[in-house]
């Protein structure tokens, strides 16, 4: 599947149009450095196809282009932090 992150940030939201619905990841801001992954979403015959993983890399890519720290308050954000601890360099707590 070919999927394309879009990022609007007046919708503070990373979304993925699907032919099934769209796949957002919902942040908030809640200083000018940082950036709370809030809630991933991704319609039900979508999952498991790595859209989730797409929204979130996306994010995580932004915040690191933009010098930004990342709260990931979104359990799967969590998740895949876990799984990719290269990734890791941009939480505001490099410890969670």
């Amino acid at each position: 599947m070919s999927v394309t992150v879009i990022h609007e940030p007046e919708r503070h939201r990373f979304i993925a149009h699907l032919d099934v619905g769209d796949g957002v990841l919902l942040y908030n801001r809640p200083d000018g450095r940082t950036i709370d992954l809030e809630h991933t979403e991704v319609p039900t015959a979508a999952r498991g196809q790595g859209v989730a993983d797409l929204l979130t890399k996306a994010a995580i890519d932004y915040a690191r282009a933009n010098k930004l720290r990342v709260i990931p308050s979104c359990p799967f954000v969590r998740k895949w932090l876990a799984r990719h601890p290269e990734e890791r360099d941009v939480l505001a707590d490099p410890t969670g």
